[in-house]
């Protein structure tokens, strides 16, 4: 077995069970290559995947109590995608631990985005089995550290000002409302000041190249400032 303790000191995690990790790293194509039946890291990418999918929105759903179930759904999607688990691989250093057909290994499967993501759902799988829930929580919070205070403004929306204003109204009837504050420079390119009022109260503001672009700026904010992390 290959030493991966420089992989375990990397990971901060530390395997009691190392055949599981070795698992983690073996690729579909050994199977293929054998032509005999035997265990690949497919299953472990499957654990992995529900349980970085549970840990991710979990946190999402506590970092942000103002947040409904699409700007929720966006956010996850910003942090779980193909690129940014392979980019988590790559960091890791995955790709020399990979167990890989010769002809995956000669084609730079080493460095494939997907055998890279697969892998590293793969070992969150691993760590689940070898270490429980809360280790692999532990893991994964730390993993994505960075990138939750990314996407620590509220993901951009389709609907800005009808978000703000089914925010507002879970506590009150009363309706935002838009202020245009200035409209400056020549006709050809004027750009827009626009405020949002709730309750007497200004919100945010917002400036764009129209006074629709300007509103949709305010509800932003106004959102961000609403919704922020605990």
């Amino acid at each position: 077995m290959p030493n991966y303790a420089p992989f375990e000191k990397r990971l901060v995690y530390q395997f009691k069970d190392r055949a599981l990790l070795q698992l983690a790293f073996t690729h579909p194509s050994v199977a293929h290559e054998q032509g005999a039946p035997m265990q690949t890291n497919q299953r472990l990418e499957f654990l992995g995947d529900a349980v970085l999918q549970l840990v991710l929105t979990d946190e999402l759903y506590r970092r942000f109590p103002g947040f409904g179930e699409g700007p929720l759904t966006k956010a996850r999607a910003k942090l779980v995608n193909r690129r940014t688990l392979a980019e988590r691989a790559r960091l890791l250093e995955v790709g020399p631990f990979l167990r890989l057909s010769r002809g995956e290994d000669m084609h730079g499967g080493r460095d494939r985005p997907s055998a890279l993501a697969d892998t590293f759902e793969a070992v969150l799988g691993a760590v689940f089995l070898d270490g429980g829930f809360d280790t692999a929580r532990e893991l994964i919070l730390r993993e994505f550290q960075q990138a939750f205070g990314e996407v620590s403004a509220i993901p951009v929306l389709d609907n800005p000002k009808g978000e703000l204003q089914e925010f507002l109204q879970s506590s009150s009837a009363e309706a935002p409302e838009y202020r245009v504050e200035s409209a400056t420079g020549p006709d050809h390119d004027r750009v827009f000041e626009c405020t949002v009022h709730h309750a007497g109260a200004e919100l945010a503001r917002g400036r764009g190249k129209s006074k629709k672009e300007a509103e949709s700026e305010a509800a932003q904010a106004a959102l961000l400032k609403l919704r922020g992390p605990k």
